[in-house]
């Protein structure tokens, strides 16, 4: 980086005042050769891919490679690549954490892929004319929905201070409740029919995807049934008095 001493208008007999260099490492050429031994040591990690990392896997870095690594520069590598889009990508994803092993250790807590999602939504927005906010919202409704929280528990744990993300997520949380409640009155509609599912498709005129959803509907219903309680067996009497029972 140059910096320039604030220059004065000339006077006569006044030597004119030169430019300082600053010696300033730039960040990115600090943290590019940490980079490429993770992709070296890990590339199952931070290779052609870029998984969401295990929690606490700074500190398992250092203690497996403390000849490797320095605390700053490799906190300042993590911090690069962890704010990558492709990353982000990943954790928006869904995808699980894994560990240095690349063993799938935990999920990513619905606040980090809704926090993920957003910001690749504000990077997409900005270099994009086109108002991407009705696929964001699908994004955020499949986001949720995955989630498994109430809405009032993933309210409570993804919120933040932008008003305009709070606002896209309040309305794919009310689009989302609409189209549960058209789900929840097609399988009520189904139950009541008495037709088969292929009888009842042609009958409403559902396309393939409304099938799927209809059977994806009926399978989740019946999973959460509770089992039907086993019969009592009753104990066989032997039919010869002499008979015995081992």
């Amino acid at each position: 980086m140059t910096e320039t001493i604030p220059e004065t208008p000339a006077q006569a007999g006044e030597t004119p005042q030169v430019q300082v260099q600053s010696k300033k490492p730039d960040r990115h050429q600090t943290v590019l050769p940490v980079l490429e031994k993770l992709f070296e040591l890990y590339p199952q990690l931070f290779g052609a891919e870029f998984l969401p990392l295990k929690l606490g896997i700074y500190q398992e870095l250092l203690a497996a490679h403390p000849e490797q690594f320095q605390r700053d520069t490799l906190k300042a590598a993590l911090g690069q690549h962890t704010r990558s889009t492709r990353y982000l990508q990943s954790v928006a994803a869904g995808k699980q954490r894994h560990d240095l092993q690349g063993a799938r250790v935990e999920n990513v807590a619905p606040e980090h892929v809704y926090l993920s999602a957003i910001e690749l939504f504000r990077r997409r927005q900005g270099r994009s004319r086109d108002d991407l906010r009705p696929k964001f919202k699908a994004q955020l409704i499949t986001i949720f929905e995955a989630s498994g929280l109430s809405r009032q528990d993933y309210l409570a744990r993804v919120q933040t201070s932008d008003l305009q993300a709070n606002a896209l997520l309040e309305e794919a949380l009310a689009e989302s409740a609409q189209n549960l409640a058209r789900q929840e009155a097609l399988l009520r509609a189904y139950d009541s029919s008495g037709k088969t599912l292929a009888e009842f498709a042609d009958m409403y005129g559902l396309d393939r995807a409304a099938q799927n959803v209809l059977t994806a509907l009926d399978q989740k219903r019946r999973a959460a049934a509770p089992a039907p309680e086993p019969a009592t067996e009753l104990s066989a009497e032997p039919t010869d008095a002499g008979e015995q029972v081992n």
